[in-house]
């Protein structure tokens, strides 16, 4: 175990010598978090929830939020002090060590790039939807990849060869990024704008047709039990994802101006904004039509819709599908935004080979590590099913959130007075709280996810001793190419 770390004032250094151009502000950050967070969670994920958990998904809904909030606070924090790239990689090299930096980078993979390929999968689902709707459906062969299956209206299954549009909306979005990150937040913030007016249309609609009857029985399932995933709690960890994307602001950090006072407002305001939504849609969803597992809700692929076209409202139930078809490319964004910056940082400090913290000269991205990124995101989602996707970037992101709570806490002890422009209320409180929070959610995942992540963590740490460890300009006293 490798127990350096990068002292702060370093950080804040190569960062200053080789970084990105600031051009973000608190309105984009905050348009930047809500693209990255409402998405397929609340799209999708509210009929697996039901299906958990039952009417009680409203309690799931509720846990995730207090988690995730506990965590922006604490994220607040420690981006208001460090404004550069990297999230929680960055925040664990400055305080755990270079290994456990080396493994939350290596977590958040699974929270990035594995959730962007199953956003990719999910939104071919969508579109293909609609284009066999209008008669211009891609045969089933183009519709999955060789691991999973499409569906005949006749009930046959055919085996798929290659998701086309799951890769070619990767490849767009790839394209998005690559060409400046102002050009990001703009397309981001056009999406977010829809997907809101969709949510709002849904709650409008839904929110007066709420029975209480249709609450009972709140609890079919109970609370639940680790390693379960049933339940309240196996609810919650699934409708974690939801959430995630909020800690993207994060990673922005170094390309935004004023850091120390956008980085908190981003950060908080895009999850309080989200939370309030997703509380009124699953509120309104259970409500309306009920939310008992094996219900018609439990097993809809496209739940929001489903209510409004079971309320008599179908052209407004299309169109919440269209805005879900239209929106969810924003959240590939954010997820392959957050994953190239994070791959980015892990290059310049060694880590990770030097080609990529290349920066393009007229766009200012680091564009090589973008089009490998993008690459691989396109091929997975063109040949993998999303499957349990969901809870496997859970996995990753539980974990780098629990490890960034301990840092904020270790910094209070070691750098008492290092400036904040935001300070954790009651950080004594809030952090202990977030990371028993994180670690409920975790073993709430069920055990098949929980083997598989501790089978990449090995994998990560293997690649660390034979590359990682070698490399890394802080052992090896070097810096890297500043051309």
């Amino acid at each position: 175990m490798t127990w350096r770390t990068k002292p702060l004032a370093l950080i804040l250094a190569t960062a200053e010598r080789k970084g990105l151009k600031r051009q973000l502000g608190a309105f984009q950050l905050m348009m930047l978090g809500i693209g990255a967070v409402i998405g397929t969670g609340i799209f999708v994920l509210t009929s697996v929830a039901a299906n958990k958990a039952g009417p009680g998904m409203m309690w799931s809904f509720v846990i995730a939020a207090v988690v995730c909030l506990l965590t922006a606070l604490i994220y607040a924090e420690i981006a208001s002090m460090v404004p550069v790239s990297g999230s929680a990689y960055t925040y664990s090299y400055a305080v755990l060590g270079e290994t456990v930096a080396w493994m939350v980078g290596w977590a958040l993979i699974l929270e990035y790039a594995v959730a962007a390929g199953a956003v990719a999968v999910g939104w071919s689902g969508y579109i293909n939807g609609f284009l066999q709707s209008v008669g211009y459906g891609l045969p089933p062969s183009l519709t999955a990849g060789p691991a999973d299956t499409t569906t005949l209206p006749d009930g046959t299954q055919v085996a798929g060869v290659f998701n086309l549009l799951a890769f070619l909306i990767s490849l767009f979005v790839t394209w998005i990024l690559v060409i400046g990150t102002s050009h990001s937040a703009k397309f981001t913030a056009v999406l977010v704008v829809v997907k809101i007016a969709a949510l709002t249309a849904f709650i409008l609609i839904a929110l007066p047709a709420v029975n209480t009857a249709n609450f009972a029985p709140l609890l079919p399932n109970g609370w639940g039990t680790p390693l379960s995933g049933v339940g309240v709690l196996g609810a919650a960890a699934s409708i974690f994802f939801a959430y995630v994307g909020f800690d993207a602001v994060s990673t922005a950090a170094e390309e935004t101006t004023n850091p120390n006072r956008n980085i908190p407002i981003g950060l908080i305001g895009s999850l309080v904004v989200c939370t309030i939504f997703y509380l009124l849609v699953a509120y309104a969803a259970t409500g309306a039509v009920g939310a008992q597992p094996g219900g018609e809700l439990s097993q809809s692929k496209e739940p929001l819709a489903f209510v409004l076209r079971h309320l008599g409202w179908p052209h407004v139930g299309n169109w919440v599908a269209a805005a879900a078809i239209v929106a969810l490319p924003s959240v590939v964004l954010m997820m392959m935004f957050g994953q190239t910056r994070i791959l980015f940082t892990m290059s310049r400090d060694g880590l990770m080979p030097g080609i990529f913290s290349r920066v393009h000269k007229r766009f200012h991205t680091p564009h090589v590590v973008t089009m490998i990124t993008g690459t691989a995101v396109a091929l997975f989602a063109g040949l993998f099913p999303v499957g349990a996707l969901a809870d496997i970037s859970n996995s990753g992101t539980l974990f780098a959130f629990g490890v960034v709570a301990l840092g904020v806490m270790i910094l209070r002890v070691k750098e008492p007075h290092h400036p904040r422009a935001f300070r954790t209320p009651f950080i004594w409180v809030v952090g202990p709280l977030a990371i028993l929070g994180c670690a409920l959610l975790f073993v709430s995942l069920g055990a098949y996810t929980i083997k598989l992540f501790f089978f990449w963590a090995a994998i990560g740490l293997a690649l660390y001793y034979l590359y990682g460890r070698k490399h890394s300009h802080l052992a090896n006293g070097t810096e890297p190419d500043l051309n």
